[in-house]
Formats: structure tokens, C-alpha cells, sequence
């Protein structure tokens, strides 16, 4: 009879671990692709423009320079 309680206890012992906790399941995070920014984002067409656009202020055209047209 001792043997049947042994048995019953071992198999409950087992048995309660055996499904505890459920599956595990290992889920790896993808790689981060970090893209390069194009050359413009860096600053360098901005310095660019900045006289261009002065140059423009600058030596706009004049209305007070040109010749009157002919009639």
C-alpha cells in the first residue's frame, strides 16, 4: 500500500510540474537599420542658399537704371 501512495505522490509531483510555467517562447527583436541621411539634410545646401538668396536682394534689378523704351 505504501508503494501505491509513493507512486500516486511521485506521479502528482511530476505531473504538477511538468505543465508549469506553459511554453516558452523566444522572440528576438529585428535588427535596427539606421539609414544614412542624404548630404543635404547635413547643412550644406543651406549654406549654400544663404548667399544666393542675398544675391539676389542684393543685386536685384533696378528700375531707376534701365532706359526708358523707345517710342
Amino acid at each position: 500500500m505504501q508503494k501505491l501512495e509513493a507512486a500516486t505522490i511521485c506521479a502528482f509531483i511530476l505531473a504538477s510540474t511538468a505543465y508549469a510555467g506553459g511554453p516558452v517562447v523566444v522572440v528576438e527583436d529585428p535588427p535596427v537599420v539606421v539609414e544614412d541621411r542624404p548630404a543635404s539634410s547635413k547643412g550644406i545646401v543651406p549654406l549654400l542658399l544663404v548667399p544666393l538668396f542675398l544675391c539676389v536682394i542684393m543685386c536685384g534689378d533696378n528700375d531707376d537704371e534701365q532706359a526708358p523704351p523707345p517710342q
